[in-house]
């Protein structure tokens, strides 16, 4: 069997084409969507995802403002910034592309953004309410995940779902969303044992671990859904977290590229939307 594609570019556009509309209703009442990125250092892929993100904004017609702060950047220069984000009635959602350098403390600049500001998701507040199934900004990756979900009909509830990786940014968010959707998860990591034993076991395999090849064709499910999030690139291709070996023994996969990575971004304006509705 070959595995049918889950199309994450055809989601995206049409994810995008109502943002646009959205935001169109929103300048008709004199509100302008605006999304603050705060870049520190010039780590290229960061860049990379900051110029896809721009463009994406200015797609939407989200005004997209970017703040570029050099890689030597102290922590409080940087909460300083933050916090003026906060106080500016005209900035709806604040984002700090990550990771930031070795020198920042990550933990402290997220808990600076103001929850009701917070596109990305990753306030502790706003991942309790996660927690307890409450409305707040959910992160891009794991809602753009749900999101293709449903656009396929795959319901998560009574299944089986093996989450290899367990980041803030992707893993654990992912978790708790397919915890509320009723869903049985298991998340693994590099600890894991009998990783081929977990993984074979999964009606939803989802791997988000940022190493090619973490999981080939003989560590998955005959029929499984399998959601691949990674990015990596390698002479100058880029490849996910599976091994192409897997399109011939899955039901459903998400290629890499043109399957999860563009939701992340239509999910980025969704999110920014969504922020700016709730102010206006």
């Amino acid at each position: 069997m070959r595995a049918q594609i889950i199309d994450g570019k055809a989601a995206a556009a049409e994810m995008n084409a109502s943002s646009l509309e959205r935001a169109q209703r929103l300048r008709a009442r004199g509100i302008e969507p605006h999304l603050a990125v705060i870049l520190v250092g010039e780590d290229p892929a960061s860049q990379t995802y900051v110029r896809s993100k721009e463009k994406a904004c200015q797609g939407a017609m989200i005004r997209s403002t970017v703040i570029r702060l050099p890689g030597d950047t102290a922590q409080e220069t940087l909460l300083e910034k933050i916090r003026e984000l906060n106080a500016d009635p005209g900035v709806h959602g604040i984002l700090v592309q990550l990771p930031l350098p070795a020198h920042l403390n990550s933990d402290e600049v997220i808990e600076a953004i103001d929850p009701s500001k917070d596109v990305d998701g990753f306030h502790p507040m706003n991942m309790g309410k996660l927690a307890l199934g409450l409305p707040a900004p959910v992160p891009c990756t794991p809602a753009g995940i749900m999101v293709l979900l449903r656009r396929y009909g795959i319901d998560p509830a009574g299944r089986h779902v093996v989450i290899v990786g367990r980041s803030r940014i992707v893993g654990r968010p992912m978790d708790l969303l397919l915890i509320n959707a009723h869903a049985t998860v298991t998340v693994c990591n590099r600890l894991t044992p009998d990783l081929p034993g977990m993984t074979s076991s999964a009606d939803i395999l989802i791997v988000a671990t940022g190493h090619r090849d973490t999981v080939n064709a003989s560590m998955v499910r005959e029929g499984a859904v399998v959601i691949d999030v990674g990015i990596n690139r390698f002479e100058g291709k880029l490849y996910g977290d599976v091994s192409a070996d897997v399109a011939d023994k899955a039901g459903w996969l998400t290629p890499v590229p043109g399957g999860v990575g563009p939701m992340t971004v239509a999910m980025l304006l969704s999110n920014t939307l969504d922020l700016a509705e709730q102010r206006g």
